[in-house]
């Protein structure tokens, strides 16, 4: 796969590096990995759990939203769905679009040192210069 590239960021995505970073976008850090409601039913259907299942064994609440939840591992927290195993997604086919989009988000806009610091399939624009 050749590298990603999305209006309006200043750096490219090689999706090739995923297979040797060990999933430092779905650890880490605790945070909240929201969905829509279809996203949530098709992920259900995937598992082939109902609604409620999926609630029960893979959200949480988060204010009104719902999120996937999380597994503490040492100092990390993994996405509920994240397979150590082989540092990858066992949703992957139907994962959130907060997942689908990653590195293509705003919030990298204005902390681009973070994005470089998990994310090593990231070549900023003015890096491919120097």
């Amino acid at each position: 796969m050749s590298e990603m590239r999305e209006v309006g960021f200043d750096y490219s995505f090689n999706p090739n590096a995923c297979e040797s970073c060990e999933g430092r976008c779905c650890t880490g850090e605790s945070g909240s990995i929201f969905a829509t409601k279809s996203e949530f039913q098709n992920i259900a259907k995937h598992l082939d759990l109902s609604m409620d299942e999926l609630k029960e064994k893979y959200l949480i609440k988060v204010n009104k939203r719902y999120s996937l939840s999380e597994i503490r591992y040492n100092e990390s927290y993994d996405c509920i769905f994240y397979n150590r195993s082989n540092n990858g997604c066992n949703i992957y086919d139907v994962r959130p679009s907060q997942c689908r989009t990653f590195p293509f988000w705003d919030f990298f806009k204005t902390d681009p040192q973070e994005l470089k610091d998990e994310c090593p399939g990231v070549t900023f624009d003015k890096d491919k210069d120097a």
